[in-house]
């Protein structure tokens, strides 16, 4: 396998990277804020001499996506304790890592120490980095708010103002309710988003039948929620959309890749457009692009459309870049028709789809009728985020250009 090459392809997004030998074995696993920057690394000239040892091993390398770099720290720890890399730091020493520790308490306390001790705690670790793990931990405790204070005070702390700690304190939550709360902290920290899933999907229907329907909405808030926080990439809601999408567009593979355009020309004036990238749901804010019209004076949207899709895939073809599995177009069927045009005058076969602003009817290449929603769908969500995002992103160059104009800078 020409590593080169497939450390090109890899996405520009937080994640875990893991180095395998001719044997399939993992040899290293490493975590990055971004993927291709950190594994481009590895191809300068100034490597230590364990990385050049390391690397005259390496046949293959896989990755896993993760939110943020804070959260993809949790899942490096998980790995590299599930196989035991053998170039990698060891993580046993005490005294130098941090671990988070989940006391032995009718309602337990989280925390982050670098001391274990026999004193019936649980402890998750250690981790590399005391600054992620805190971010970490802030994430992870936004929705599953936890105590954390030493001892329990005789009054509601700031954290439960914030919404931050459920106060058991005062009596704010039962036990069985605190200790779903630790189990899902748990089990975030263990990677194992899936069971986690599981247990609160069980959890919210028991609820509904119960006709306990706020109790019931709030996990269901809980659970899509883990898709912007698992650390194992997206799941419940972000893949349920892509799923729904796959199945919208009739195509055998689900759409990882995502890439949407959108036009902004205001009267005419700096006009520019936007191209934004999502990948497995999660916006990807490394690959998004700007583009500045240079070729459009009059108010054409489809002209300047047409040099932006044009542009954007040249420049794949020409570096040989790898394509995205959907093109989607913030615009109705002239919208699409006219990316489709520039797209095969390209050589280029890619599902493409386009949004409607008023009735949001939905164009699919090689349809002739649009899809209508009556109501929400999973697929239609997905395509509104992505396509409100790439309208985000050109309205705000737009202003950087008119600012620049009107004042120089």
């Amino acid at each position: 396998m020409d590593i080169a090459k497939k450390i090109k392809s890899m996405p520009d997004a937080a994640g875990v990277y893991l180095m395998k030998n001719a044997a399939g074995q993992v040899i290293y696993i490493g975590k990055a804020k971004s993927l291709k920057r950190r594994l481009n690394s590895y191809l300068g000239r100034e490597l230590s001499a364990k990385s050049i040892s390391m690397l005259s091993r390496v046949r293959d390398i896989e990755y896993i996506l993760a939110p943020t770099e804070s959260l993809a720290l949790l899942l490096e720890s998980n790995l590299v304790h599930k196989y035991k890399p053998r170039y990698n730091i060891s993580l046993r020493d005490d005294k130098s890592f941090p671990f988070v520790k989940i006391t032995a308490e009718a309602f337990p306390a989280v925390c982050i120490t670098r001391r274990k001790a026999s004193d019936g705690s649980r402890y998750f670790g250690p981790y590399t980095d005391v600054k992620l793990l805190r971010q970490a931990l802030k994430i992870i405790r936004r929705y599953f708010p936890y105590r954390s204070c030493k001892t329990l005070p005789k009054e509601a702390c700031i954290y439960y103002r914030l919404k931050l700690s459920p106060a058991p304190c005062i009596g704010k939550v039962t036990k069985n309710e605190y200790a779903r709360t630790i189990r899902a902290i748990s089990l975030l920290l263990q990677g194992n988003t899936e069971a986690l899933i599981q247990g609160l999907s069980r959890f919210m229907f028991e609820k509904a039948e119960e006709k306990e329907f706020e109790e019931a909405a709030k996990i269901r808030d809980k659970i899509q929620a883990l898709g912007s926080i698992g650390t194992q990439g997206p799941v419940a809601g972000n893949q349920e959309e892509l799923e729904s999408l796959r199945s919208l567009l009739d195509v055998p593979f689900v759409p990882e890749r995502i890439e949407a355009f959108d036009i902004s020309d205001i009267g005419g004036k700096e006009a520019c457009g936007s191209m934004v990238s999502f990948y497995r749901g999660i916006a990807d804010k490394n690959n998004y692009r700007r583009f500045r019209i240079k070729t459009v004076s009059a108010i054409d949207d489809y002209a300047m459309l047409r040099e932006v899709i044009h542009r954007r895939y040249v420049r794949l073809l020409k570096e040989k870049l790898p394509m995205p599995d959907t093109v989607l177009i913030d615009g109705g069927k002239g919208h699409l028709f006219t990316a489709e045009r520039e797209l095969t005058a390209l050589g280029i076969e890619l599902p493409l789809i386009s949004i409607a602003k008023d009735r949001e009817n939905i164009y699919i290449k090689g349809r002739s009728e649009p899809v209508t929603f009556k109501e929400d769908t999973p697929a239609l969500n997905l395509i509104r985020r992505i396509r409100d995002e790439a309208h985000r992103f050109a309205v705000s160059y737009h202003h950087i250009l008119r600012r620049k104009k009107t004042i120089g800078r």
